[in-house]
């Protein structure tokens, strides 16, 4: 099926999002914090979680369409994350509406869910638990205010996010979390330079999919 361009309007203006269409539920997808929507990885993403019967919808938050490169307030981007729900919900023809993302886009997803936003579940690519090198500073309180299903898809070797102190919130968040570990991967799923991130980001696209027919 054709993909199509939209544009979402938020309060600090209107951003361009991509809808991938299938005749299942559909993924809201947040970018990362350093590359938008048509990052490689994200558009392989997409493309596959479609395929899978997934639609997708993925879009920019409001720094990254005004040519920044450093998010600003996060309240800006909660309230990005949550008009593109919105759209695809109206899009969805009654289908379940899940929300996540890429790393910094996955963590806004799950503030936006805290805020109120009624995913069916979430879908974390990568989620920054902590600063690299920073566990002291962990990112998880929020999480244990949801209910939803989460899926966290996760590099061990990944510097945003300790084996170890990632394990910590899966267990507290119990039943509620399930966690795939990729051996050897890092931050963005690469186990080498030569990796194609747009076949890296595809070939998550099967295990968010099992997620869904086993969780929803």
């Amino acid at each position: 099926m054709t993909v199509r361009a939209l544009s979402i309007p938020t309060l600090k203006g209107e951003v361009h999002a991509v809808w991938h269409p299938a005749n299942g539920p559909v993924l809201v997808v947040g970018h990362g914090a350093g590359a938008g929507m048509d990052h490689p990885f994200i558009v392989g993403f997409c493309e596959a979680v479609a395929e899978e019967g997934i639609a997708a919808l993925r879009f920019n938050f409001p720094y990254m369409e005004a040519g920044r490169r450093t998010p600003d307030q996060a309240k800006n981007a909660i309230g990005a994350f949550r008009s593109a729900f919105d759209v695809a919900t109206e899009r969805s023809g009654g289908q379940q509406v899940l929300g996540g993302g890429k790393s910094y886009g996955g963590r806004m997803a799950s503030m936006a869910a805290a805020e109120g936003m009624r995913a069916a579940a979430l879908v974390f690519l990568g989620y920054p638990l902590h600063a690299p090198g920073r566990t002291e500073q962990i990112r998880d309180a929020h999480l244990y205010d949801l209910t939803t299903p989460m899926l966290f898809l996760h590099g061990t070797k990944d510097p945003f996010a300790e084996p170890k102190e990632l394990a910590k919130v899966i267990r507290r968040l119990g039943d509620r979390a399930t966690l795939i570990d990729f051996d050897g991967a890092g931050h963005s799923f690469e186990r080498s330079r030569k990796d194609d991130p747009r076949v890296v980001g595809a070939s998550l696209a099967p295990h968010v999919a099992a997620f869904v027919r086993e969780r929803l």
